[in-house]
């Protein structure tokens, strides 16, 4: 890069690596919300590493691993791929573990149908960046 940004090029270094590793495996890289959920991958990993830069008293690393998770959530907001989250996605797993519950599914298997429901295509979390782990909790949450 002309521009010489080296946390930007070491950020797009990253994204270019994690994506071949990616395409290596059972499960590559095709749309841009399996991307974008990359780029927060990263960006967690990063994080992670910036805790452990604090604890050992790292500032320099500290510095450039902040930089770059900057970088990647300036590309994860720029890419289109709309966001779910707090309230918008409460009311969409509420919705479908009330429609799960209505059609008389057994207590212990709501949970599962309702993952299900909002992961399958069309579904109303398909093609959008949400956290699994955290639409996981809220599923278990509501059907309890």
């Amino acid at each position: 890069m002309k521009a010489k940004d080296v946390a930007r090029l070491s950020a797009l270094r990253a994204i270019l690596s994690a994506t071949t590793n990616a395409a290596k495996t059972a499960t590559p890289i095709r749309t841009d919300t399996q991307l974008v959920a990359l780029l927060r991958k990263t960006a967690k990993a990063n994080q992670e590493a910036v805790e452990e830069a604090r604890a050992a008293g790292r500032q320099d690393i500290v510095d450039k691993e902040e930089a770059q998770i900057r970088i990647l959530e300036e590309y994860a907001a720029q890419s289109g791929v709309q966001t779910v989250a707090g309230d918008e996605l409460r009311s969409l797993v509420q919705a479908v573990v009330s429609e799960v519950a209505a059609t008389g599914v057994d207590k212990a298997k709501q949970t599962g149908e309702a993952m299900k429901k909002l992961n399958a295509k069309g579904g109303p979390l398909d093609g959008k960046d949400v956290d699994r782990a955290e639409v996981a909790k809220l599923v278990k949450e509501l059907t309890a």
